[in-house]
């Protein structure tokens, strides 16, 4: 018999061992399968919190439905009546103390037309002729690695890149777009300039996938998005799940590994995945040649504030999700999500619900994060007064700091994760790291990276 221990209850860690116990029943494996968890309950980052007729999610609020893997992983799970998908209206960044739309005909603020270029209000005359240089500018060296702020730039111009793309790249992404690699964040980007000649052409040409998945492309559950953890774990009869325990260190001896708990215990597995935060795996491994690159990843901080109000949803301006906020506004947060009206299943009686977001990248983060709980709801209420006209005092609050617990994808990102794979395949053999700290930040991205880990450990075997 084998064993595969892995150390992580997030959704990596679950869709990991989920795949596992499947493989092994379905190919008749002699398996003992572990899982440890060093919170109390499963889920990471994905918790639902139920209060005042609200839904509150701390962490990731939805699912991108079109990622692989997804939909299959929830018809298996037998969830698809449980499925609620977002409502679709416009998204307006705040900008210049007022609300301006981004044009619907762009996709994470690029244009997909010349029309959507001119229809946009966020952008001078000067900037919108700047921008059709796209049409006539080769691209001579960029590539993949290059910074996908640069890029925009060089093509687009800076005003369209500052005042329209990067307040939405920059809240997906949760970094400086000139920090960031295209590898990492659109790296179709290049392959449409390098085919089109025009990035603009080719989100033209593309225009029909955007346009698809732009549509309810987001997908949550009825009682919150904490339902798929709860039917992952109800699904895992063959494993030991272990919750409120911690991993201290990993020994390689012989072909075993051996991981001390810090209840004392000892678990030996023949292979380990660590579905943990880079920092935690890397003080877990404890293995000075891979802190070269371990010391490379990156993580930032957020903190998410829900206010519910006793007052009606139509307080909110017509058809709208949302706004983004651009730097040097008189506005603390970063974004808004108005939750009520993009999730109506987080308001049973159409109460009005929205999410700030305040991210370490703001440079008022430093005073944030050293304010009181009620100093920073006070902060909230004055960037809803000042952006939505909204004065009423809230029924229901939620406070979550996520301290340097946000995977920040910068230039150097690709290369230090392939390296540090590499040197841990010689390392420690049947040893794997997984998760949002290397592999891709979002849900689908991890449901997929565990997928993927399960199916490594079968081929091995």
């Amino acid at each position: 018999m084998k064993t595969v221990l892995v150390i992580g209850g997030g959704i990596t860690g679950l869709a990991a061992m989920y795949y596992l116990q499947k493989y092994k029943n379905e190919q008749k494996l002699d398996l003992q399968l572990i899982l440890v968890e060093q919170s109390k309950q499963l889920g990471g980052k994905i918790r639902s919190v139920h209060h005042d007729d609200f839904i509150m999610e701390t962490g990731a609020d939805s699912i991108v439905a079109r990622n692989d893997g997804v939909m299959p992983l929830i018809k298996e799970l037998q969830m698809e009546e449980e499925i609620v998908y977002n409502e679709t209206g416009i998204s307006y960044i705040y900008t210049n103390n007022e609300l301006k739309p981004i044009p619907a005909d762009s996709v994470f603020g690029i244009p997909t037309s010349i029309k959507s270029l001119f229809s946009s209000t966020l952008i001078s005359p000067k900037g919108k002729m700047v921008a059709l240089k796209d049409f006539f500018t080769k691209n001579k060296h960029f590539t993949s690695e290059d910074s996908v702020g640069e890029f925009l730039e060089a093509f687009l111009g800076k005003e369209i890149v500052e005042n329209q793309i990067s307040p939405v790249l920059s809240g997906v992404y949760s970094g400086k777009l000139n920090k960031l690699t295209m590898a990492s964040t659109l790296p179709y980007l290049l392959e449409y300039k390098n085919q089109y000649g025009s990035i603009i052409s080719g989100m033209s040409k593309n225009k029909a996938k955007f346009q698809s998945s732009s549509n309810k492309k987001f997908v949550s559950f009825k009682g919150g998005l904490s339902a798929i953890i709860d039917s992952i774990e109800k699904q895992l009869t063959d494993v030991n799940i272990l919750t409120g325990v911690k991993s201290n260190n990993i020994k390689h001896i012989e072909n075993t590994y051996e991981v001390t708990l810090d209840n004392h215990d000892t678990i030996s597995a023949d292979f380990v995945v660590l579905a943990t935060p880079h920092d935690v795996a890397q003080k877990i491994l404890n293995d000075h040649d891979l802190d070269h690159e371990f010391d490379k990843l990156r993580n930032s901080s957020l903190t998410s504030v829900y206010l519910g109000f006793d007052i009606p949803d139509d307080k909110l301006p017509a058809n709208g999700t949302g706004f983004i906020v651009t730097e040097n506004s008189d506005l603390h947060c970063d974004a808004c999500t108005w939750t009520s009206r993009k999730w109506t299943h987080t308001s049973s009686k159409r109460k009005l619900l929205v999410r700030l977001f305040y991210k370490s990248s703001n440079s008022f983060y430093e005073t944030l994060k050293n304010m009181s709980e009620q100093e920073m709801i006070q902060t909230a209420l004055t960037d809803i007064e000042k952006s939505l006209g909204i004065t009423a005092q809230p029924i229901t609050v939620e406070v979550t700091n996520w301290d340097n617990l946000m995977p920040n994808y910068h230039l150097e990102h690709n290369l230090a994760v392939t390296s540090l794979s590499k040197k841990m395949s010689e390392t420690f053999p049947n040893l794997f790291i997984a998760g949002a700290s290397y592999f891709g930040v979002g849900i689908g991205a991890c449901i997929k990276n565990g997928k993927q880990t399960a199916e490594k450990i079968v081929d091995f075997l």
